[in-house]
């Protein structure tokens, strides 16, 4: 995994989550309508809350459109928890032309859902997947 720097907001953003949650965050990415957390291995209970409690706590203390994946040191695992409520069948990664590629098998009816509107899902993927296993490419099959 290459070193994430992380800007003051983000950090502000990161502390105002774990104070509020208990849960403890990995990384922030703020994204112009949404923040994405990265929640480390087995915090997302805490992270969720009871009935999402927390969650919609910091939904409110931050106005913006809250997104949480579930950090693994496995890529396979992460990149399923990245695309959420999303049934990923597989994730493959192979190696070419010194780039690292992940084909993600997703029912045909799921497809829209892995891309989101204007493509924000499967950027929200690629970005995640580069900034903490060297993904270079997220290609839905």
């Amino acid at each position: 995994m290459s070193e994430i720097k992380l800007s003051t907001e983000e950090l502000r953003y990161i502390a105002m989550f774990e104070q509020t949650t208990g849960a403890e965050i990995r990384d922030c990415i703020v994204d112009e309508d949404r923040i994405i957390y990265v929640v480390e291995a087995g915090n997302m209970g805490a992270a969720i809350g009871k009935n999402g409690e927390h969650i919609n706590r910091v939904k409110e203390n931050v106005d913006k459109h809250v997104e949480l994946v579930e950090y693994s040191e496995d890529p396979n695992e992460f990149i399923k928890n990245a695309f959420g409520p999303v049934a990923v069948s597989s994730v493959n990664i192979a190696n070419k032309d010194d780039k690292q590629y992940a084909y993600v098998q997703v029912s045909n009816n799921s497809k829209g859902l892995a891309i989101g509107s204007n493509g924000k899902n499967i950027d929200k993927v690629k970005m995640i997947a580069n900034r903490h296993h060297n993904i270079d490419s997220v290609i839905i099959q």
